[in-house]
């Protein structure tokens, strides 16, 4: 099994992988989205009902888990133009797409996404 990166920056990779190495992901398909503030400001108002752009944002497709036929993991939208870090972004998405919710988990994703950080930047 393997995950299928090839609709992710290549600066991007490396994050998103050791990000679903840390959380024992090793199959599925996702994907990493740059856009502009206009594109980002859209999709939160129109899926999370916040008028005003933001520095990233997930939409998971597989979240309960595999079914038949490889796992589609979801998409991740970063607007580079609001992050000061685009991988600190794409580890944070990619944890929402494997099911962390630091709005409701009492820090555990913070702290895993603090962790791999620490681990890519040795």
């Amino acid at each position: 099994m393997t995950v299928d990166l090839d609709d992710v920056a290549g600066d991007l990779r490396p994050a998103v992988e050791a990000t679903l190495a840390a959380v024992g992901i090793d199959d599925g398909h996702l994907s990493v989205e740059l856009v502009d503030e206009d594109r980002i400001r859209e999709l939160n108002r129109d899926h999370r009902g916040r008028d005003l752009p933001t520095d990233v944002l997930s939409f998971p497709i597989d979240g309960a888990g595999p079914g038949p036929g490889p796992r589609e993991l979801g998409d991740v939208v970063i607007c580079p133009e609001h992050t000061e870090d685009p991988v600190e972004a794409a580890v944070h998405g990619v944890l929402h797409l494997c099911g962390y919710d630091h709005e409701a988990d009492g820090g555990e994703m913070l702290a895993r996404q603090a962790e791999i950080l620490r681990h890519l930047r040795g």
